[in-house]
């Protein structure tokens, strides 16, 4: 199983109760592909670089997970049929990346 950020923005509007609604849906598919949640980074309402479906803001979540095979086709493709996810974004997690040079 190799390590993987899931990085997904939702709709700014929603209320703590829909948020909470859209995480356990996040997470029923995560364990349905095969996915183990190793953390969860919950940023709240951020301001984006560009207006997302006329929104200027987003609510951030920020996964780190363990899966197999290909996460981009079979979780990223399942969460973007949600009104509420703007964007989804599947990154593989690589160690050298966040090593220091000098």
């Amino acid at each position: 199983m190799n390590q993987y950020d899931l990085n997904l923005i939702l709709n700014p509007n929603l209320s703590a109760e829909q948020v909470s609604i859209e995480k356990e849906y996040i997470e029923s598919t995560l364990k349905g592909a095969g996915a183990e949640i190793s953390t969860l980074d919950e940023l709240g309402n951020r301001r984006l670089a560009y207006a997302v479906n006329k929104d200027r803001e987003g609510y951030y979540l920020m996964y780190t997970i363990k899966a197999a095979g290909n996460p981009e086709k079979d979780i990223a493709s399942t969460l973007r049929l949600r009104d509420h996810v703007r964007r989804v974004l599947v990154v593989k997690d690589r160690p050298e990346w966040k090593t220091k040079k000098a």
